[in-house]
C-alpha cells in the first residue's frame, strides 16, 4: 500500500443500483472507485492494485467465499463486509478486516475506509487488532452478555485482543486516536 490518502476501491454488490450508490458516494471523497456486479466479477476485477473491497455478503456467489478467495490467492488489501446479513458467530474465523449491517450512514462508510488504509500502513497485528475488535462489537452488538461467555470463540478472541494490544509499537496517542474513531463507527442495527 504506497498510496496511502488515495486508495483505489472495490465496491462489490450483486444489485446493480446499490453497487453503483454506494460507488457515487465513494466518488466524492476518492478518485479511484472501481464496482463489480457479483462475485465471480469481483474476483475478475482483483488485481494488487486494489487497496480496500466493501463486500457485500449474501450475492448469489457468497461474500464468504469471494472473502476466502481473496485471501487464498494472497491479495493484500483490506476487506470490508458490507452486509444485511445479521452476523452470528459464524464470523470468527472470517478474514474480513471489518463488518458494517447496511443501511450504512456515510460517515460511517467514510471512518471505516479511512481507518483501514490506516491500519495497512502499518505492521500486521494492527490489522489482525483491527478486525477482531470489529469482529467483537459486531457480535457484542447481536448478542447478550451471557450468550458471548458461553462462546468459547468469544472469550478465544477477547484475550487474543489484549494481547495484541501488548505488543502493538505505534505510537500511544495515534493508536488511541484510531481506537477511538473505530469504536464511533455504528458497525450493527444497535
Amino acid at each position: 500500500m504506497g498510496h496511502d490518502q488515495n486508495p483505489t476501491l472495490l465496491v462489490v454488490d450483486d444489485e446493480r443500483e446499490v453497487a453503483d450508490a454506494y460507488a457515487l458516494r465513494l466518488r466524492q471523497r476518492y478518485d479511484d472507485v472501481r464496482t463489480a456486479y457479483g462475485g465471480e466479477e469481483c474476483l475478475h476485477e482483483m488485481d494488487d492494485t486494489v487497496d480496500v473491497v466493501l463486500l457485500d455478503r449474501r450475492m448469489p456467489f457468497s461474500g464468504d467465499k469471494v472473502l476466502t478467495e481473496i485471501r487464498d490467492r494472497g491479495h493484500d488489501c483490506q476487506v470490508i463486509m458490507v452486509t444485511a446479513v445479521n452476523p452470528g458467530f459464524d464470523i470468527v474465523d472470517m478474514p474480513f478486516d471489518d463488518y458494517l449491517c447496511k443501511p450504512i450512514e456515510k460517515d460511517d462508510l467514510f471512518a471505516a475506509i479511512e481507518q483501514q488504509v490506516t491500519a495497512a500502513s502499518y505492521d500486521d497485528p494492527l490489522s489482525e487488532f483491527f478486525s477482531l475488535t470489529a469482529k467483537l462489537s459486531v457480535l457484542e452488538a447481536e448478542h447478550t452478555p451471557e450468550q458471548l461467555e458461553e462462546s468459547s470463540e468469544y472469550v478465544r478472541m477477547q484475550r487474543r485482543v489484549a494481547k495484541l494490544r501488548e505488543g502493538l509499537e505505534v505510537p500511544r496517542e495515534d493508536f488511541e486516536r484510531m481506537v477511538e474513531t473505530f469504536t464511533a463507527i455504528n458497525r450493527g442495527e444497535g
